[in-house]
């Protein structure tokens, strides 16, 4: 798997990953190399991966609480705290290493501490090497709306080592492999059909299709990288993914959902809005609606909770002079950015669920 140079940063594949880590610490000489994990992290994937960094320079491990409730600025008070007080300065180096919440929430502090400080994701889920990983998002969340702080600025290089993903449950694999069935709905029918055809998380064929779902993405988000145009096709799905997610994570009663089940949810309700306005056909809705029942993930929704879930849409970054936008479908592999729906529609296509 080739690696990918971006104006800004790069992404390395497997074998390379390491290679270019060392090569890159022995050049730059940080002062103190910062290795933020979670406790899950830190169990599973931080002894694999320190094994392989070889440096003389003092590493030290930031360990937080795994999970969405802390991307939160109250985690950021901590990790800044803790930098501070363990010496942290303008040369030291921090490196990410867990899921999209680490690397979000980790991006946001290396990009604010000391006003940025140089930082390497790598990615230890399926959904933050096809996702969080790549095209320089970094933020938290706000209560329960999702990623509403935050800015927009690539690590010095995302590693993307798949032997990670042998510490996954079955549930996160799945969950981070809705993400690669959007890239191709919004960019590639063929990889959609791929993907329908080839999800075995353990095979050779699989690793490769990350390499393409990132190869997607990152096209994507280099072209327009502050979200101005194409980016937001980035967000199929998400715009009522997000109001599901984050009424899920206020609702005891409710489902915990993670974020591709959330996502895949809102694909199935877009493409649904999809069909009434954008001319997608019956059959490739048909399509994406059995790919979604597969999932099974068996959600419904009352008349007050969807009520609800409008009014969260409404915090959509994508949003202009408060009117929802959202991506929709033409055709699969090609979309359709800054549409809007009536409220009718949508309350209609929440009904597929």
């Amino acid at each position: 798997m080739t690696s990918i140079f971006n104006d800004d940063y790069s992404i390395h594949f497997q074998e390379q990953v390491y290679t270019e880590l060392n090569a890159h610490v022995a050049i730059q000489q940080p002062s103190t190399i910062f290795v933020l994990v979670d406790e899950n992290t830190m169990a599973h994937c931080y002894p694999y991966f320190i094994a392989r960094l070889e440096t003389t320079a003092r590493i030290e491990v930031i360990e937080i609480d795994a999970g969405e409730t802390y991307k939160t600025i109250d985690t950021c008070v901590g990790v800044w705290s803790a930098l501070v007080e363990l010496g942290c300065d303008r040369n030291s180096l921090l490196i990410n290493l867990g899921g999209g919440v680490i690397t979000d929430l980790g991006g946001f502090i290396g990009s604010t501490i000391k006003r940025g400080i140089p930082f390497i994701h790598v990615p230890t889920s399926l959904l933050a090497m096809v996702d969080a990983a790549i095209g320089g998002k970094n933020g938290v969340d706000l209560g329960n709306l999702k990623n509403q702080i935050g800015v927009i600025n690539t690590p010095i290089m995302t590693l993307i080592d798949v032997t990670f993903l042998k510490t996954m449950s079955h549930r996160e694999l799945v969950n981070g492999s809705i993400e690669m069935f959007k890239h191709g709905l919004i960019a590639d029918r063929a990889y959609w059909e791929d993907m329908k055809e080839n999800v075995d998380y353990t095979s050779t064929t699989f690793a490769h299709l990350v390499y393409q779902s990132v190869l997607i993405k990152n096209e994507i988000a280099s072209s327009d990288p502050l979200e101005n145009g194409a980016r937001k096709a980035l967000n199929y799905g998400h715009t009522i993914g997000h109001a599901i997610e984050s009424y899920c994570m206020a609702h005891d009663e409710e489902p915990e959902l993670l974020h591709g089940e959330a996502v895949a949810a809102g694909i199935l309700i877009e493409s649904f809005l999809s069909m009434h306005i954008c001319g997608l056909s019956q059959e490739a809705y048909d399509n994406i609606k059995a790919w979604y029942v597969g999932l099974d993930l068996n959600l419904s929704f009352s008349l007050d909770a969807i009520t609800t879930m409008l009014e969260l849409m409404k915090h959509d970054k994508k949003n202009v002079n408060g009117e929802i936008r959202f991506v929709l479908l033409e055709r699969i592999g090609q979309f359709k950015v800054d549409v809007t729906a009536s409220e009718a529609l949508v309350r209609r296509a929440f009904e597929e669920l």
